[in-house]
């Protein structure tokens, strides 16, 4: 039974969670594009919402709502040798912390989880921070966990951005 909400699972099942959105996060910094697509579903989805309240990101407003399509495309495009938005190049550095096992299926060993990040994007001489809420939604495989969605609330969602963000949070 969850205690103040929080689910009871094994310490095993919390370890693997916990690396595995560490090494997504290693991923995204190191711009091994290729294995972080490869860590998602294929039907896997990402998703920023452009409001909290969402709970779809069909037929609404997202900031992003991308399937493996549309990321391989962005992935394409942000590598493209004349992609000029990306000659001066970016470095990003990723925190995952407060990983909470929302909820678990015993027999698919599919898990729910939320955890928090902070990010910082430094490019042209200027860094800029973003920091929100993950909600993850994995399916286990025989290696660990594919990313069926991946929904990331940023905390400054209406606020201003001064460019367009090419990478993902």
């Amino acid at each position: 039974m969850p205690k103040d909400n929080v689910l009871e699972t094994s310490a095993d099942t919390q370890r693997a969670v916990e690396q595995f959105l560490y090494s997504q996060a290693e991923i995204l910094d190191e711009r091994r594009w290729a294995d972080w697509l490869g860590l998602f579903t294929d039907d896997g989805k990402y998703w920023m919402p452009a409001d909290p309240e969402q709970t779809t990101g069909e037929r609404l407003p997202n900031i992003f709502y991308e399937d493996v399509y549309l990321m391989d495309m962005r992935i394409r495009r942000v590598k493209h040798p004349y992609a000029h938005s990306q000659m001066a190049g970016h470095r990003t550095s990723h925190t995952v912390s407060n990983v909470i096992i929302q909820s678990e299926d015993e027999a698919s060993g599919g898990v729910v989880c939320t955890s928090r990040f902070h990010m910082v994007e430094y490019r042209l001489d200027d860094q800029r921070y973003f920091g929100g809420k993950y909600t993850h939604t994995l399916k286990k495989n025989e290696d660990g966990y594919n990313i069926q969605l991946q929904r990331v609330d940023i905390a400054n969602v209406e606020g201003p951005f001064d460019f367009v963000m090419q990478v993902w949070l």
